[in-house]
């Protein structure tokens, strides 16, 4: 499901206050979904080279992978998947979080170790991919007036 941060599809905070509003959100379904566990934080690192890139966190190389493959070598593109495995708590990734929103940074996703719910904030909002129907309806309806008035939802 697709929630938006701001009221009325709003895409990007102004002020500190909308700040405050669109990191509450976040971190409001990140608890709802990952309290008391581990999270994979999945960065990605886009590159013309298969050699892996130095990452100046303490995340992890996990995979690359060829997203372009044309003919000619200097035209493909590979994209580069750091992990970094963190306890989760409230507030833990607002500095991300905020780059997100902003978008200074892009395609980040929040899973739990087993890959089985997963949070992929953009600027603007976040897409939540949940285990079970009942889990995703559930978690839509108490979030109502953060879902978007469009009929296809997006």
């Amino acid at each position: 499901m697709r929630f938006h941060s701001l009221p009325e599809s709003k895409r990007y905070a102004q002020d500190e206050s909308e700040y405050a509003v669109v990191l509450e959100q976040y971190n409001t379904v990140l608890d709802e979904l990952f309290a008391g566990g581990d999270v994979y934080v999945i960065t990605p690192v886009w590159a013309a080279e298969t050699e892996v890139p130095p990452f100046q966190t303490d995340a992890g190389h996990w995979q690359s992978l060829l997203v372009e493959d044309d003919p000619a070598p200097e035209f493909r593109t590979y994209c580069h998947l750091f992990v970094a495995r963190r306890p989760w708590r409230h507030g833990r990734l607002d500095e991300l979080l905020r780059d997100i929103a902003d978008d200074k940074v892009a395609g980040v996703p929040v899973t739990d170790t087993q890959m089985r719910r997963i949070h992929h904030p953009y600027d603007g909002g976040a897409d939540v991919f949940l285990t079970t129907s009942e889990e995703r309806d559930q978690t839509r309806d108490r979030h109502v007036d953060w879902l978007s008035n469009h009929l296809s939802g997006l």
